[in-house]
């Protein structure tokens, strides 16, 4: 969910081949999140094995993974950890909407509605310890760096680009911003055509990015001062002013400076305001070790996907090789640019 600041922020269109080069943190959950509600079956319900085991993460991870790799993109996946505990009032709430939907889901099927059915389906979904510890096995064994954020994933992935090791974080969240990322990459693992929820409609998705830095001289404020604009509008921490947008955020901003300034003026009140503006600014960050790619072992992916979870060899084959040329090309880069 995040922060919806969207309204104020310019954005530009990019693909894949614009940002080859690129090291980037990956949002992990977010993704994740993602590739459960639209990499689906024709009824809605998720990819899964034999077994009944969901695998549209797997499905979502291994194969739009290779294309970033493949255009020389080098994807660094950031998994949360345990959830800030300014973050109970929105995880209770998320828990209370997935309740919801699935009596709303089981009144569709008793009813018929399939089309009803497919949409609330999607909406259902749950990153289970089984799906992380899957994910981060896939990841390893393609050579793909895996890095345990202390608290909030998208807080490590953003402080690991605020501090320039990487160039930017790959995420559909804006909170990112917040936390001091200074490019953030939206739809890059999501491209084609997207459904809206609850209507024939489709829309087209194409990759874009956000630069902080240009944003802020646009806006004419300070990142701290973005930060107090999106509390004033809601984050994941806090609920929000009511009736107060985006545009209307900056604008009290803009007049008065600082979100303590716009409460004393409004007579209102924001609940742990500085803790959350200090999570924003000093969230609890760990070192990342060794970002770089390792070797893939072919075998283990292979034997991970196919034998273990029944996709398609004639399908895997292929990916698995361009991993290998992608690996040999970056490391033959390297060792030129050693001598």
């Amino acid at each position: 969910m995040g922060v919806d600041i969207s309204d104020i922020l310019v954005k530009h269109s990019t693909s894949l081949k614009d940002q080859g080069g690129m090291r980037v943190s990956v949002d992990a959950y977010n993704i994740i999140y993602q590739f459960l509600s639209s990499i689906r079956q024709p009824d809605g319900t998720p990819l899964m094995d034999r077994s009944g085991n969901v695998t549209s993460h797997l499905s979502g991870l291994f194969y739009r993974t290779i294309n970033m790799i493949e255009v020389g993109i080098k994807p660094v996946f950031v998994f949360d950890g345990r959830p800030s505990i300014l973050k109970n009032r929105t995880l209770e709430a998320r828990k209370l909407v997935r309740e919801k939907n699935r009596e709303e889901l089981r009144v569709a099927l008793e009813e018929g509605n399939e089309e009803r059915a497919r949409s609330l389906s999607s909406r259902i979904n749950y990153i289970t310890t089984e799906i992380v510890s899957e994910s981060k096995d896939l990841l390893k064994y393609m050579g793909v760096p895996v890095v345990q954020a202390p608290s909030e994933g998208e807080a490590q992935a953003s402080v690991m680009c605020r501090t320039a090791l990487v160039d930017g974080v790959v995420s559909q969240d804006y909170d990112c911003l917040l936390f001091g990322a200074r490019r953030v990459f939206r739809n890059l693992t999501q491209m084609g055509k997207r459904k809206l929820p609850g209507k024939n409609i489709y829309i087209n998705v194409t990759p874009e990015f956000i630069d902080l830095e240009e944003n802020l001289g646009i806006l004419g404020i300070t990142w701290e001062q973005l930060i107090h604009v999106g509390i004033m509008v809601g984050t994941d921490f806090n609920s929000g002013l009511p009736r107060t947008g985006a545009k209307s955020a900056l604008k009290l901003i803009k007049k008065y400076g600082t979100i303590h300034e716009v409460m004393k003026a409004r007579k209102e009140e924001i609940e742990n305001l500085d803790e959350i503006i200090e999570l924003f600014m000093n969230p609890p960050y760990a070192d990342p070790g060794d970002i770089s790619m390792r070797p893939p072992d072919a075998e283990s992916v292979k034997h991970f996907l196919c034998d273990i979870h029944d996709f398609s060899p004639s399908r895997v084959d292929p990916y698995i090789e361009t991993l290998q040329a992608a690996y040999r090309k970056e490391s033959q880069k390297n060792l030129d640019s050693f001598f």
